[in-house]
């Protein structure tokens, strides 16, 4: 395992990374490991303390590394510091908003924030403290904190960055150019293409992994299993088109072939099932491990979010609310992951037809 023990960066440009979770701290850990000069801000001091002695610890995917962590400590204890250029926001969904008027003070007068929330959260942060402050992140990084300061890494995966409003972004090329020695980062000039085939994700690999209690590969190989993920990811690349917005590529193709086509070849989807599975099936949901310590989920920003745009603009999302409102008994304890909740699931969303990977083409 390869240790570090210094930087190099410039001194003249500050960021913050806020939430030393999974995403951060593996963040962290990665631009400390490349000289990049981060500070860090942790839920409260016996945290911060906590990784000021241990350091952050990345294994897993890519080269295992273990970095110091000195510039540590709460976000109240920023606030009288020096100002940052860039704030790095990797908390939950729920955390972020929470915080978010406390932001702009940490920021200098051309400061932006970079928010890798999931579902609707970097849309609301912009709503919020304005496009000029707010850049959205998209990660497909996989990491898991084993406990606070060490990570597993899952994959390869990258940061996409890019301005709210889409377009070219002066703005997303420096973070690229500050961070990109670190993680890969890629500028995108369609940040919403990319939030949706996020989205895509979180609506069905991820919120059936925290119901079930199992992993994508698990699960998509029981019937109901297969039927659920399906009819969950069409509802939510239904809602996408509709409202305007063809998701992006991030691993795999977003939209299953023949999509807007009837009879199309059962390999062909079976193939694509196969990528999906290939891609995601062996990750621990997200949202499971926040169900097991006892805390909030996204679901509300997540297939929460896509029931309401559904609602909005006329098209049903059976699945989504279903699993929305599921999730939240899971959150308040009246009932636990298990495979035999796909059954109650599945009722609840009164689905009786098997699934089809297509709809009609929408305009």
């Amino acid at each position: 395992m390869k240790q570090s023990h210094g930087s190099n960066a410039d001194k003249r440009t500050r960021i913050l990374i806020i939430g030393i979770g999974a995403l951060g701290g593996t963040f962290a850990a990665r631009a400390l490991d490349a000289g990049v000069s981060v500070f860090m801000a942790a839920r409260d001091e016996q945290v911060a303390r906590a990784l000021r002695f241990s350091g952050l610890e990345v294994s897993g995917f890519g080269e295992s590394i273990v970095v110091p962590a000195f510039r540590v400590a709460t976000i109240q204890a920023y606030r009288t510091a020096e100002k940052f250029d860039l704030i790095l926001l990797a908390t939950k969904a729920n955390e972020a908003l929470e915080m978010s008027s406390q932001l702009p003070d940490l920021l200098r007068r051309e400061g932006a924030i970079l928010s890798i929330q999931n579902g609707c959260v970097p849309l609301m942060l912009a709503d919020r403290l304005g496009r000029g402050t707010v850049l959205g992140g998209i990660s497909n990084l996989a990491a898991t904190m084993i406990e606070p300061g060490r990570f597993e890494q899952r994959n390869s995966g990258d940061l996409i960055v890019g301005e709210i409003d889409g377009g070219g972004s002066e703005r997303a090329v420096w973070i690229e150019e500050a961070l990109g020695n670190a993680f890969k980062i890629r500028v995108t000039s369609n940040l919403r293409a990319a939030i949706w085939a996020k989205l895509l994700i979180n609506c069905s690999v991820t919120t059936i992994g925290a119901i079930s209690g199992q992993t994508m590969g698990e699960y998509i190989g029981s019937s109901i299993g297969k039927e659920i993920f399906c009819s969950v990811y069409q509802e939510t690349l239904a809602v996408a088109l509709a409202s305007g917005t063809r998701p992006e590529r991030m691993i795999v193709e977003p939209i299953p072939p023949g999509w807007s086509k009837k009879g199309t070849p059962a390999a062909a989807l079976n193939g694509w099932l196969n990528e999906m599975v290939a891609a995601y099936g062996n990750a621990k949901a997200s949202m499971l491990q926040d169900l097991e310590r006892g805390r909030r989920t996204e679901v509300d920003f997540i297939n929460g979010y896509v029931a309401k745009l559904g609602r909005k603009i006329g098209l049903p999302t059976p699945m989504n609310s279903a699993i929305t409102s599921l999730v939240h008994q899971l959150e308040q304890k009246q009932t636990r992951p298990h495979p035999q909740q796909l059954e109650k699931l599945l009722a609840k969303a009164a689905l009786s037809v098997p699934p089809r990977l297509y709809r009609p083409a929408i305009d």
